[in-house]
């Protein structure tokens, strides 16, 4: 199998998405032409077409509405947000149009879309260029709210968003496009919206994370095996919302301690609403009480300070540490 960047894997999601099946349209700023600011959908238009793969003005609102209007009518439009901060200008189209349809008219409509965005810092970005804003689209009825970590759970995940029948919100670590790449097969591969992955098998403690946040994850879980000897089990949501609470309260159960890493801001944040989970299904067999190592409640600093603020390894097995010392 070939190894590929995120980046390059997602390319080939939309390409052998697009050969299979001509109703997938893909649009955003700067897609076409130029690729995508982050070159993801480079030499897509020159491959299918301007009818296919097409430049819009600068206007989120308008993006996103043309995709409800477009996927009513049969298309399958792939859009895209060039930063994920960017996309709060169509909200309004997202909670009364896209997520409600399939609602409002009793499963006779369906919204066949796909909103992707880079999200997440790392990349020392400008203001509106790094928000994980993942819990505003969770909270909405109606969408799903999928987030990849790695070149081939992208590729995978990417394929099922485009062929979900309901609207998908598809948020891509920009932290991660580049940082290494991975073995991605050339033949079809999917995985499902709504259910989570067992990255690492351990009994000592268990560790949940998603997004750009499962590398320091995993370098945690790696550090507290080769210097205290501590087994993690390591969980990968890949979904938020669907959210398959199934794997890590069965982990939870197993090993009676666990973590949550999440780069988003630790208050109402994703982590809440697995802690939760986890307190209603497993409160019985927990050991000490749950950690989150989260962002701050504050907006992303920028430049050199959104170091101090993105989880890291080391804070991870800090937090790690005590609870395993509860």
């Amino acid at each position: 199998m070939p190894k590929m960047t995120m980046v390059q894997a997602l390319n080939m999601a939309f390409r052998q998405e697009m050969e299979k099946d001509d109703s997938v349209v893909l649009f955003g700023e700067d897609v076409g032409l130029n690729g995508g600011v982050f070159r993801v959908t480079e030499g897509l238009q020159a491959q299918f077409g301007e009818e296919r793969v097409f430049d819009t003005p600068l206007a989120e609102a308008g993006i996103i509405g043309f995709a409800v209007g477009i996927a009513l009518y049969g298309l399958k439009p792939v859009c895209e947000i060039q930063f994920s901060g960017f996309s709060y200008i169509g909200l309004h189209h997202i909670e009364c149009h896209a997520s409600r349809l399939r609602w409002r008219t009793q499963g006779r409509f369906h919204v066949p879309m796909v909103v992707r965005a880079p999200y997440g810092g790392g990349v020392r970005a400008l203001e509106h260029h790094s928000e994980s804003r993942e819990a505003f689209w969770a909270h909405m009825p109606g969408l799903k709210m999928v987030i990849p970590s790695g070149p081939r759970n992208a590729r995978a995940l990417m394929v099922s968003a485009i062929r979900d029948p309901d609207p998908v919100i598809f948020y891509e670590p920009k932290a991660v496009y580049r940082a290494y790449r991975e073995e991605v097969p050339e033949e079809e591969e999917t995985l499902p919206i709504g259910k989570s992955h067992l990255v690492q098998e351990g009994k000592d403690l268990t560790m949940i994370s998603y997004g750009a946040m499962m590398r320091p994850t995993l370098e945690a879980a790696s550090q507290l095996k080769e210097k205290h000897g501590i087994e993690p089990e390591v969980i990968d949501l890949l979904t938020i919302s669907p959210l398959d609470d199934e794997l890590f309260v069965q982990s939870t159960r197993k090993t009676g301690r666990a973590i949550l890493v999440h780069e988003a801001a630790r208050s109402f944040g994703p982590g809440a609403e697995v802690v939760s989970r986890i307190m209603e299904q497993a409160f019985y067999n927990l050991e000490a009480p749950i950690a989150r190592v989260t962002g701050f409640d504050i907006h992303m600093p920028l430049f050199g300070w959104e170091t101090s603020y993105i989880p890291h390894a080391n804070r991870i097995v800090e937090a790690a540490r005590k609870t395993l010392s509860a």
